[in-house]
Parts: structure tokens; C-alpha cells; sequence
């Protein structure tokens, strides 16, 4: 386990030399320093867990290393230590940000307490960062990202229906954050404190939706070894989200229906039918109006999904979000990806902005890791972006354009000047290590040099 770390600043040699003793024999990493300015300059080098200052230090008082330090690390904790010992000072202290206050000359045994307590402080407050990070992670309201007024528009719907029992519809093309906008509502929701259980309905074997949306009982059918709870038992007192809607087989929207008009359901097998108290909230990138008309999907079944409609605007829709989305790319895959990615220059956000974005948000993420893996001193260019998003060559352009050729060939070249520059950029940023270069696009060796071979890079 990792020794946490102390910083002392007091211009009394015994004390320092008194308190480092005690802490260190504690099992603290301790640094000790006799003035102000050395402890702020300290605390950036040593990274402490716990800074004690001396309120009384030539060239910097304690309180004005408080401030300086706080300024620079506002997560740190600090503990105040002074012989003048007065209210109003131990109540400026902690105004200022620190957590406790101690008067000199001190009790050891009280001296190691606070400095416990304080160590545990800090170490509570990390994890309740953390929890929270979790938590917005398992809610998606921190990928809700932008304040264009189509968005707002869309979350001022979200928290108005999330306050009542309705069913709600979700419309949108696909990757524009349709389960986002679920897990929104579901959150905002007086059912926020249950579970959400989502069912992706264009992902399921036609023989098993049956069972996947009201479960099945053992010996239901050959491979049924054991009961099973569907989404709708598994969802019972909280939210189903019924993603991709529009590919729920005919057969399996009248049993939906009854479903949703009864809020019963009975398990394939099974005789006894099942009560549950759910929220429904679908979604489906299709027309189903249109489907309705094809006889591919029940008009009935569409009024009773249809109380309550949010329909999500495409990217190219919300141009003005697209700077906010790349910070927030950039923040979640500089951890994922392990880079240390800074930024995006203006032009090539002006480029994103002015892509139209076929796929939506989810496209728009594909392509910020791409560039994060491919930038060069932490800063995403134009360079860096997709070919597709910063433009071909004009002669690779003429040739797709000009050759009488057929479709899948003009995907084959496509794919390839796409492939070709990928190497190159890759090959660069390694510094031509052909090693870390396959290592970064997560290909062998021998698949590398084959590449390199087949489009000159050797």
C-alpha cells in the first residue's frame, strides 16, 4: 500500500523535526521545509495528501500558503498550525479552505488524531468523487452534452414527462443518443431509486423475444433449464426501455399490446399470470407510421407507445453543440485511450462543424478517437481527422468520380486511400516503430509490413 504523504512548513526546527518523527513512525511519507514559499513551491513536486502549515513563517504566512496553494491544488488538505491561536483565525482558515485548525504547543496523541481524521477526509472524498462519476456514468447525464436550443428543447420535454407516469416514444435517426434520453427520463423519474432495465428488440432471436420480454418457466421449451424472469418481471416497480421498437416481429406486438393494456404478463410455459408495475419508454430510429401502412406494425400497438413523443435532432441539427461533444470526447478517452490529449485547433472543429455527420454523435465519437490516437504534442489537427471528415485528395476525388467503374470498387479505393493515410499518420506519430505502430492499431507485425508493402511505405 502506498504511504500517504505529509508536508510540514514551520520555521521552528524542533517542531518540524518533532512532528516528522511522530508522522513518520506512523507509516506517513513526511517533507519538511521552514518557510511559505518553499511549502507552495512543495506541494506541486511532493503532491502531499496532507499539508501542516505554521500560521507565523517568515517571508509567507501560513494563511497566505493556504490561499497560494488551494489556488493551485484546490483538492488538497490542509491543517493550520500557530501558536496565536484566536477564533477569528481559525474561523479564516477554514473560509479559506482549510480543514482544521490545531494550537501550538499541541497534544502528540491529538496531533495524529487530526491528522487521521484528515487523511481519511480526503480519502472519503475521493471515493465520493468517484461514486459520482459512477453515477452520472449509469445515468448518462453527463453524456447529455451542449447547450444548443434543439437540445434544450429535448430535456426540457425530458424533465416535464419524467414527472408524470407516461409512456414515452423516442424518434430519432440512428447514434443521436436515444437510450441517453431513456436513462434521462428514467432518472429525472419518481422511479429513479429502481432499476432501468433496457431491451434492445432488433438484437433478439426471433425465437427467443418471447422470452426475453415476459420470461419463461423450466422445461418451457428444450434449452429452458431453468425459470426465467423477462424484461418485463426484471423491470417490475422501475423503467423498460424498449430500444429498435420498430423490429419487434408482428407476432410478438400483440402479446406486447395485451402486455401493456393488462400490465400482466404470463411466462412461455407458464399458466399463472404475472403482475408488474413498470414504466415504458421505447425508441426507434424507423417510421412507424410507415410500418403501419407496410402491415408491418400494429396501429394500435403505435397509439398505446405513442402518449408522449421526444424527437432527438440529428447532429447536423445542432452544429453548435459539436465544440462542448469534442472537450467531452477528449476528457473521456484521454483515460480510456491512455493518451494526454489537450485540445482540437479551430480549424479542425470548423471542419467537424461543417461535416454533416451521417451517423450522428456516435459517428462523431468514433472519429474524435481515431484523431486522439493519431495527434501529435497533444493537440488534434486537421490532419488527424478522418479522411472522410477533412476531405480527399482532388486526385483520388477525380478518380472516384471520373472512372467508370462499378459501386464496390469505388468502396474498395475509398477504403483503401482511407487505410493508406491511417498507416502513414500511425506511422509518423511511432515515430515509424513498426512495433508500436501495430501495437496502436491493434494488428500484428506481419499484417503491418504486408500493408506498408502493398501501398509503398516501406
Amino acid at each position: 500500500m502506498t504511504k500517504k504523504r505529509i508536508l510540514i512548513a514551520d520555521d521552528e526546527a524542533k517542531i518540524r523535526k518533532v512532528m516528522s518523527l511522530l508522522l513518520r513512525d506512523e507509516g506517513y511519507e513526511v517533507l519538511a521545509v521552514d518557510n511559505g514559499v518553499a511549502a507552495v513551491d512543495e506541494a506541486g513536486r511532493f503532491n502531499p495528501d496532507l499539508v501542516l502549515l505554521d500560521h507565523q513563517m517568515p517571508d509567507m504566512t501560513g494563511m497566505d500558503a493556504l490561499k497560494q496553494i488551494k489556488s493551485k491544488h484546490p483538492a488538497a488538505v490542509i491543517i493550520i498550525v500557530t501558536a496565536h491561536g484566536s477564533i477569528s483565525l481559525a474561523v479564516n482558515a477554514i473560509k479559506e479552505g482549510a480543514y482544521d485548525f490545531i494550537e501550538k504547543p499541541f497534544d502528540n496523541d491529538q496531533l495524529l488524531l487530526t491528522v487521521r481524521r484528515a487523511i481519511e477526509y480526503k480519502d472519503l472524498s475521493g471515493e465520493l468523487y468517484q461514486l459520482k462519476e459512477r453515477i452520472d456514468e449509469t445515468y448518462s447525464l453527463g453524456q447529455i452534452v451542449g447547450s444548443s436550443a434543439k437540445l434544450q428543447q429535448v430535456m426540457s420535454q425530458v424533465r416535464k414527462v419524467a414527472a408524470t407516469s407516461a409512456t414515452v416514444l423516442i424518434l430519432g435517426e440512428s447514434g443521436v443518443g436515444k437510450e441517453l434520453i431513456a436513462r434521462a427520463v428514467h432518472s429525472f423519474s419518481q422511479r429513479s431509486d429502481k432499476i432501468l432495465v433496457t431491451l434492445n428488440c432488433g438484437a433478439i432471436p426471433l425465437s427467443l423475444v418471447e422470452s426475453e420480454l415476459f420470461g419463461h418457466e423450466k422445461g418451457a421449451f428444450t434449452d429452458a433449464k431453468e425459470m426465467h424472469r423477462g424484461a418485463f418481471e426484471q423491470a417490475n416497480e422501475g423503467t423498460l426501455f424498449l430500444d429498435e421498437i420498430g423490429e419487434l416481429p408482428l407476432e410478438a406486438q400483440v402479446k406486447l399490446l395485451r402486455a401493456l393494456e393488462n400490465r400482466t404478463i404470463t411466462r412461455v410455459g407458464g399458466k399463472n399470470p404475472v403482475a408488474v408495475d413498470i414504466r415504458i419508454i421505447a425508441a426507434t430510429n424507423r417510421n412507424l407510421e410507415e410500418k403501419v401502412r407496410q402491415g408491418l406494425f400494429r396501429l394500435d400497438l403505435l397509439y398505446r407507445l405513442n402518449v408522449f413523443t421526444i424527437q432527438v435532432p440529428p447532429l447536423r441539427e445542432r452544429r453548435d453543440d459539436i465544440p462542448q461533444l469534442t472537450d467531452y470526447f477528449i476528457a473521456k478517452y484521454n483515460k480510456i485511450l491512455d493518451v494526454n490529449v489537450a485540445g482540437i485547433t479551430q480549424q479542425a472543429i470548423n471542419k467537424l462543424i461543417q461535416y454533416e455527420w451521417p451517423g450522428n454523435i456516435r459517428d462523431l465519437e468514433n472519429a474524435m478517437q481515431s484523431a486522439m490516437i493519431l495527434s501529435q504534442n497533444g493537440v488534434i489537427d486537421v490532419e488527424q481527422l478522418p479522411m472522410r471528415i477533412k476531405g480527399y485528395p482532388m486526385s483520388i476525388e477525380a478518380e472516384l468520380l471520373n472512372e467508370d467503374i462499378y459501386p464496390t470498387n469505388i468502396i474498395r479505393k475509398t477504403n483503401s486511400a482511407v487505410e493508406k493515410n491511417l498507416l502513414e499518420e500511425t506511422l509518423k506519430r511511432c515515430n515509424y516503430n513498426r512495433t508500436l505502430t501495430a501495437n496502436t492499431l491493434n494488428i500484428s507485425r506481419k499484417t503491418l509490413f504486408n500493408k506498408m508493402k502493398k501501398y509503398g511505405l516501406l
